[in-house]
């Protein structure tokens, strides 16, 4: 081992290493799969062996039907690592904002990139460990030049102890069988509602914030020629008290990119009060609770929404929305729902730094930063990054915890002044071209970096 790996092994992970790592990554939806990929195509003599554990008990998680805006850190994470050979997202050229009588109040000139959860999911499993579908081919793997990545699906973490220079992880299988792992690092990327961080950071706590997110998806050629218009290659938004709508292009069926079979896809914000996700109110709790009796704390999976529930969403959206976002509220067929939430963790390292925090199980952000994706994507390359040794550990630290802590309050504030607070246009102009300037141009406030070490 090269001395200035001594060194760093005697100060915990993470660390530049020329070692070759075990490495366990808890959670295998975006973040953990963009981890894994980035240590697994670090460039020799780096060749890592990762885990993805993921609960979840199928091979494969379900399509989540969900749009993401593909922000700067996105676009340069697949330029990166990507080998799939086939193009991200669809584009957008305009941001526009509608009068509640759909008539355009006001446009500006922005090019913006818009995917899809799953085709990010195939492309990202393509990649990582070569599963086949119709999304995108697999590329060649070079196994004697990468990491080896092991996906072992129905994996539930139940507890995580330092052992000495390494991790113990302990698990049990969907089956019901109990075991534990050993490995040098151990990455926490299992999502806003995160195991490794609720083991490490007991005291954190993940609190509804007081309304959420009704989404969909309608194909670009289901809908009338003036609804077409409005979100064809166009970043389309209305504001009303307590009342927030956007929508955008998203690949199709598969990826498809084709004009005419890509999905127009809608978030809608809407207040739902309640004292908390465990003691629900009436309100939320009908909302909430699927069509077979089956309450929902934090998201209704879609197509599962109980019909008398999402029909009084329907006649709100007739008699509130701009008609052309009525048409694609009421006209999708799969509706979910998402309650808005907030959650930090203190830090991004935990047990001599031999754990750590990545994406939404160190920060989950409210969706009007469209950041989430991007802060997984950072956090991966960065991470690999560190270990390779282009960027020290400091400064490692400062930028994920800069960039989790500016944007979680970011998206706060965005949320509450949007969602409880009476504006101007201008004002949620400004907001939303706050949300979509570049990670590069940041400047993260002593607040936020001021205890890295």
């Amino acid at each position: 081992m090269a001395q200035n790996d001594k060194n760093a092994q005697s100060e915990g992970f993470p660390h530049a290493t020329t070692e070759n790592l075990n490495i366990i990554i808890v959670g295998a939806s975006l973040g953990g799969l963009a981890t894994a990929l980035a240590l697994k195509r670090l460039p020799p003599p780096h060749s890592h062996t990762i885990t993805l554990l993921e609960r979840n008990p199928t091979p494969l998680l379900h399509n989540q039907g969900a749009g993401i805006v593909a922000g700067g850190d996105t676009l340069a994470f697949f330029k990166r690592y990507d080998r799939c050979g086939r193009d991200l997202a669809a584009g957008s050229i305009r941001r526009q904002y509608l009068n509640r009588d759909g008539e355009i109040v006001h446009k500006e000139d922005m090019r913006q990139n818009m995917t899809s959860w799953d085709l990010v999911y195939y492309m990202l499993r393509a990649n990582v460990d070569g599963v086949k579908s119709d999304y995108c081919e697999v590329p060649k793997q070079d196994d004697s030049r990468e990491g080896h990545v092991t996906h072992l699906h129905g994996h539930k973490v139940t507890g995580v102890e330092e052992k000495g220079d390494k991790v113990v992880v302990k698990y049990e299988t969907n089956k019901g069988k109990a075991g534990e792992m050993t490995a040098d690092l151990v990455i926490g990327a299992d999502g806003p509602s995160s195991t490794i961080r609720s083991i490490l950071a007991p005291d954190v706590e993940r609190t509804y914030a007081g309304y959420v997110a009704l989404r969909g998806t309608v194909r670009e050629d289901s809908v009338s020629p003036k609804t077409r218009e409005a979100f064809s290659e166009r970043f389309t938004f209305f504001h009303a008290a307590g009342i927030q709508i956007l929508a955008y292009l998203i690949p199709g069926q598969n990826g498809t990119l084709a004009p005419g079979e890509r999905l127009i896809n809608f978030v809608y914000y809407t207040n739902v009060p309640s004292p908390s996700l465990t003691d629900p109110s009436p309100e939320f709790r009908e909302l909430m609770t699927d069509v077979d009796g089956q309450y929902h704390r934090i998201t209704m999976p879609p197509g599962k929404t109980a019909p008398g529930a999402w029909e009084k969403q329907r006649e709100i959206a007739a008699q509130k929305l701009p008609p052309q976002f009525a048409e694609i509220v009421r006209g999708t067929q799969k509706p979910f729902v998402q309650a808005i939430t907030d959650v930090l963790a203190p830090t991004n390292e935990f047990l001599n730094g031999r754990v750590i925090l990545v994406g939404d199980a160190l920060a989950g952000f409210r969706p009007h930063t469209v950041a989430s994706t991007s802060q997984a994507c950072f956090d991966a390359m960065i991470l690999a990054d560190m270990i390779e040794g282009k960027v020290g550990r400091r400064e490692w630290k400062k930028q994920t915890l800069g960039y989790a802590r500016t944007i979680q309050e970011r998206g706060l504030r965005m949320g509450e002044r949007s969602q409880h607070e009476e504006l101007e246009l201008e004002e949620h102009i400004r907001d939303r071209n706050l949300a979509s300037k570049p990670r590069e141009d940041e400047v993260w406030p002593a607040w936020a970096v001021g205890d890295v070490e």
